[in-house]
């Protein structure tokens, strides 16, 4: 109970600043979780939606917008777009040129092959470097948003314009040792599902060869679809690993491998988690459209932080 207190607590700060910058968001975090008033409102759209149009100019080459559609429908997930080999290079040059935050804090700013000098430095251990608002300095970031065949995929499946709701670029780097406490903070080996609009689909780039000790994410097949009365009608959204395997089973866990620029969509409203990297450090892109209109802390991934000398900055993300 103490436990749940404290992560009640903790955010308080972050669920206030969204309110504050948009009071519609309450309905939202408060409705948005029950599976049959997701598929009403799904279904009205459809109804409202013109014919599904075709991508024009593209960099991902030739990809089926209608079987990416059926997929993501069907499964949650879809793997099959890939980044360009030179817009992977940029990506990762802009990565290693620039400043990365550790734990998504600015208390700890440093450059990725700095790490283990950070992790001494500042006497912690760092999961995440994560670039926060520096995104916007890039300019191929920037260019894969506006790309026609993410927007188109996102139109047809949101069944209306879609909104470019949150991006982020971030490492997740290997540790040799870290807590629960830490795990919470950043996002890692802890299925969760989001809670940032009515419906959204993400699509996420590996920018770095990603295989099982590189730290793949992880999705729950059709998760999407169902859960469970209680994981409806709760205020948490993360859930330990055996009661998700126990109401999916585990034939449904899809763990994500593939090399740099290797490309997929999920409904993020499906149980998912990125899980901690044991040997090699992966870099990651994530682009999220939505039906809203973004928030400054969803798009930036800044959060309202306190600071405690012993674990660090103290965020809230399940």
């Amino acid at each position: 109970m103490n436990s749940r207190l404290q992560r009640m607590g903790a955010r308080l700060p972050v669920h206030l600043m969204d309110l504050r910058e948009n009071p519609r968001w309450v309905v939202m975090f408060t409705f948005g979780r029950i599976v049959a008033l997701r598929r009403a409102l799904r279904a009205l759209r459809a109804l409202r939606y013109p014919t599904a149009g075709i991508a024009g100019s593209t960099i991902f080459g030739c990809v089926s917008i209608a079987e990416a559609v059926k997929s993501l429908e069907r499964d949650g997930f879809f793997a099959g777009i890939r980044l360009p080999r030179q817009v992977v290079d940029d990506l990762r040059e802009f990565a290693q040129q620039t400043t990365c935050y550790g734990n998504i804090s600015k208390q700890i700013p440093f450059f990725p092959s700095d790490h283990r000098d950070a992790e001494s430095k500042f006497s912690i251990p760092i999961l995440v470097g994560h670039y926060l608002e520096k995104i916007e300095e890039c300019c191929r970031i920037r260019e894969i948003q506006k790309d026609s065949l993410l927007t188109e995929i996102a139109s047809q499946y949101l069944k209306r314009k879609p909104h470019i709701i949150s991006c982020r670029m971030w490492w997740s780097f290997p540790a040799d040792r870290f807590d629960e406490h830490l795990l919470r903070r950043v996002s890692q080996n802890r299925l969760h599902f989001d809670m940032n609009d009515w419906s959204s689909v993400k699509f996420f780039f590996y920018l770095t060869d990603v295989d099982v000790a590189s730290g793949p994410h992880v999705y729950v097949r059709r998760s999407h679809r169902r859960k469970r009365l209680r994981d409806q009608f709760t205020f948490f959204v993360g859930k330990p690993m055996s009661k998700v395997v126990n109401f999916y089973g585990a034939g449904n866990f899809v763990t994500i491998c593939g090399p740099a620029g290797f490309g997929f969509a999920e409904d993020p409203f499906g149980f998912h988690m990125g899980t901690v990297a044991q040997k090699e450090p992966r870099l990651i892109l994530e682009i999220e459209y939505g039906l809203s209109y973004t928030t400054r802390r969803q798009y930036l991934g800044i959060q309202p932080e306190r600071t405690d000398a012993a674990r660090g900055p103290i965020t809230a993300n399940d």
